[in-house]
């Protein structure tokens, strides 16, 4: 039998690489997106053509409610999106959002007895959010093991973090190993109705400092 998997699906290139991978080691895979407040629902659309063309066994969209506690220029329309790089932390990082989604996926994965999470956390090229580390992963690798019935009957869930100590280049070297289609994918912070990104958000530099690193054509479809 398959293996099944739960994958944090954002629409995005890591995610979508993410998801190739695991479907290349032949996990059945569902796949997880939230919408959660932010700015556009382009990334969700690009989640559910990536979650359809992969033919995950089933594609679930939470809705959440992030925007009304605010505090990121991804769900507060009163921050903007900063085209800069900055220092510490930036304005983009959503309070607990790793941790809230990560949530859901341990409940879904008891529901349905998988006992694999995939999410794409980077540590190497991105913004400097502390749920994306190592650390917050080991620390929420326990919390889901002792939180669970599934952990205190030995059922034990493992997250997989395939992208962590990789950089963005490598990333994609990895996803176009796996013949992966980055036009479908939409990272930036500011993109419009169509998907079209803005080219200058720290999501849209990282991504095409990857591309220029990696070799390879930027399918990126811009403003």
């Amino acid at each position: 039998m398959q293996k099944k998997a739960i994958i944090l699906l954002s629409g995005g290139l890591d995610s979508i690489t993410v998801l190739a991978l695991a479907k290349q080691k032949n996990y059945e895979c569902y796949a997880l997106s939230f919408d959660y407040g932010q700015r556009h629902n382009a990334e969700l659309i690009a989640a559910s053509e990536i979650a359809r063309y992969y033919q995950v066994k089933d594609h679930k969209v939470i809705k959440l409610g992030l925007g009304a506690i605010g505090g990121s220029a991804l769900t507060d329309e009163h921050i903007a999106v900063p085209n800069t790089p900055q220092e510490g932390i930036p304005v983009t990082y959503v309070p607990a959002r790793n941790t809230i989604f990560l949530s859901f996926a341990l409940g879904w994965a008891e529901v349905l007895e998988a006992h694999e999470i995939f999410i794409g956390v980077n540590a190497v090229d991105y913004s400097g959010y502390p749920d994306c580390r190592p650390e917050f992963i080991s620390a929420f690798q326990n919390l889901a093991n002792l939180a669970t019935k599934a952990g205190v009957e030995g059922g034990h869930v493992k997250i997989h973090t395939p992208l962590i100590a990789l950089s963005k280049s490598e990333i994609i070297k990895l996803g176009m190993s796996l013949d992966v289609n980055y036009r479908m994918t939409v990272s930036c912070y500011s993109a419009d109705a169509k998907g079209h990104a803005c080219g200058k958000c720290d999501a849209c530099r990282l991504r095409k400092v990857g591309f220029e690193y990696a070799g390879v054509i930027d399918p990126t479809r811009y403003q």
